[in-house]
């Protein structure tokens, strides 16, 4: 009977410590969001997000323009990034034991860690010096090879938990090894798929370093791939290191907004993630 009250005790105990760690993990993060929405949601209005910023000494305006942006480099990033992640990672279930399908698993791995301003310099050299301006395209380059490796490593790492029996039966079948992959092993693992990429989005789009060297900033709407395009994390960044108060109090106001959209991102993850499940079990 004693041994039964010190398991549950000591069951009771880990349990707490649990808890704890899971509040105390939690403090921070809603010190930042009670701080961030303090700051920035009294200047949120309606010309925030319609207008745009006006000239050096001016009050008012808005961050149209870096908003658009930021739409414009998720866009380019994504649609680099998502097929070679997926691919990539199909890749690396089906084939990953090979000699090279350990390099790329390595290199993925590697690149998972790098900082985000060296791949904003390998940007820059591979994509900017070589045209001599700055642009969307180079931009969106540098956020898409940051999220290759996100992509790549969660596309394998939910292959590997599909049931082989899957595999096995399509094969039975007589179809291919590519065509099991794509047409069985893929849409099995879909909802854990679409989470890294939602994930992995959110990654991105509150990057700065790498934009900075590629994507540069303007001041202006514009929607070509060619020419340099403003985001959100660049002007925050601009506006915060400004002397002028009007630009600090819209600096805020485009924190909340870019927290708000990474959030947003996180909650479409998980509601993609249910709606995918329950459309596999039915």
């Amino acid at each position: 009977m004693n041994r039964t009250r010190r398991r549950k005790a000591l069951s009771g105990f880990v349990v707490f410590l649990c808890a704890g760690s899971v509040v105390l993990a939690l403090i921070p993060l809603f010190f930042i969001f009670g701080y961030v929405i303090s700051k920035g949601f009294s200047s949120l209005n309606w010309d925030f997000f319609t207008k745009m910023p006006k000239p050096v000494g001016e009050t008012g305006g808005g961050m149209a323009n870096a908003m658009v942006g930021t739409a414009y480099l998720i866009a380019i990033a994504g649609g680099f990034a998502v097929p070679v992640g997926v691919i990539a990672g199909v890749y690396l279930s089906e084939y990953g034991k090979k000699s090279f399908g350990s390099l790329v698993r390595f290199t993925a791995d590697v690149l998972n860690g790098v900082p985000s301003i060296v791949i904003g310099i390998f940007a820059y050299g591979l994509a900017v010096l070589p045209v001599k301006h700055f642009s969307a395209l180079a931009g969106g380059l540098a956020l898409g090879f940051m999220m290759v490796p996100i992509i790549t490593r969660t596309t394998e790492e939910l292959l590997n938990l599909v049931p082989g029996s899957l595999r096995e039966g399509a094969l039975a079948l007589g179809a291919t090894r590519a065509r099991a992959a794509f047409s069985v092993m893929v849409p099995a693992a879909l909802p854990g798929i679409m989470t890294g990429i939602l994930v992995a989005l959110a990654r991105i789009a509150g990057e700065t370093a790498p934009l900075l060297f590629t994507a540069f900033n303007n001041r202006y709407l514009t929607t070509s791939l060619l020419q340099p395009i403003s985001s959100l994390p660049v002007q925050i960044y601009t506006y915060a290191i400004s002397p002028y108060d009007d630009w600090h109090r819209q600096a805020w106001a485009g924190a909340l907004v870019l927290v708000g959209f990474v959030f947003t991102f996180s909650v479409l993850a998980r509601v993609v993630t249910r709606r995918l499940e329950r459309m596999h079990r039915t």
